[in-house]
């Protein structure tokens, strides 16, 4: 099934508190993936961040929801009991417990609501799925990220032969390849029709070296298998072991399963993946806005 939003969780974890004793988190985490049935695979999905289990996280967002009105305690980090007013909600058996429902509790009440935001989990489409606070965050983070990495791809098949040259040794030497940025410019150096090939250091210490190929080439001009045999050869010509081919394209499948069954490394870098790297490795953009995420610092209260 699919990952059940926050808000779904509450009742189960209340009911898990409901024998009035402390619960560490994780634990009761593993309690609810029995309860609704998650798979591993499920149960392993990361937030886009890639820092936590997206269940687990949704777990922890149900407690604080549940913490914020009064029905949850939190006698220890990581660890939650049920509240005398937890007890009596239980009581009353309630059918569903969701923001709605905590409404009623004064605690609960200076809570800021969040907005319902399209969203996917696990491949499936969820329409309306309440998100965390973290995750709705998350979602206008990628949002705002997929709509840059669409306006510099369009900017770079917009550039000069030239323009893109200079481009890729900036991203290549901010990557670490060919020690600085003019070693980089000498070893590439070399224009060619709507791209670049050349010859840069995998090391400042030049201990192996990497062939490049770049193709400036609209979206549906694909980069075939044909392509990367002739780029193929010329590695073999200069008897390198190391190629990176790039391309504003794509690569069509035949040319991603060919350079699979070959002994010669070759790593195929296209459009998006290009103009992703030109965010991470900050290439033609510059910082707009910057947040930071904090959390409380145990240690600091341990002594209080």
């Amino acid at each position: 099934m699919a990952i059940p939003d926050f808000q779904s969780i509450m009742l189960p974890l209340l009911e898990i508190a409901g024998d009035g004793k402390e619960h560490n988190i994780r634990e009761a985490t593993i309690q609810l993936g029995k309860y609704f049935k998650l798979s591993d695979e499920e149960q392993a999905v990361l937030l886009s961040s890639g820092q936590q289990p997206l269940f687990y996280n949704r777990v922890g967002w149900a407690k604080a929801y549940l913490k914020k009105a009064g029905l949850l305690d939190g006698p220890r980090r990581g660890f939650f009991k049920i509240t005398s007013e937890g007890s009596k909600v239980l009581r009353s058996k309630p059918e569903i417990i969701d923001k709605n429902f905590l409404e009623k509790f004064p605690g609960y009440i200076e809570f800021r609501k969040r907005p319902r935001i399209e969203n996917q989990t696990n491949g499936k489409a969820e329409s309306e799925v309440e998100l965390t606070p973290e995750e709705a965050l998350e979602d206008a983070y990628q949002k705002i990220r997929d709509d840059l990495a669409t306006e510099l791809l369009e900017s770079v098949l917009r550039s000069s032969p030239g323009f893109f040259e200079k481009l890729v040794v900036e991203l290549l030497s901010n990557m670490g390849y060919g020690g600085s940025r003019r070693e980089a410019a000498r070893a590439v150096g070399q224009s060619g029709d709507e791209g670049i090939d050349g010859i840069i250091d995998e090391d400042r210490l030049g201990l192996d070296s990497i062939y490049i190929q770049a193709k400036k080439w609209k979206d549906e001009n694909h980069v075939g298998r044909p392509e990367i045999q002739k780029f193929i050869g010329a590695l073999h010509g200069q008897r390198a072991k190391k190629g990176i081919f790039i391309t504003t394209s794509r690569f069509t499948e035949d040319a991603k399963n060919y350079v699979k069954n070959i002994d010669t490394k070759v790593v195929l870098i296209d459009g998006k993946r290009l103009s992703d790297l030109m965010i991470d490795y900050g290439v033609g953009v510059v910082n707009r806005t910057k947040y930071e995420i904090k959390g409380i610092d145990t240690e600091y209260f341990e002594s209080a």
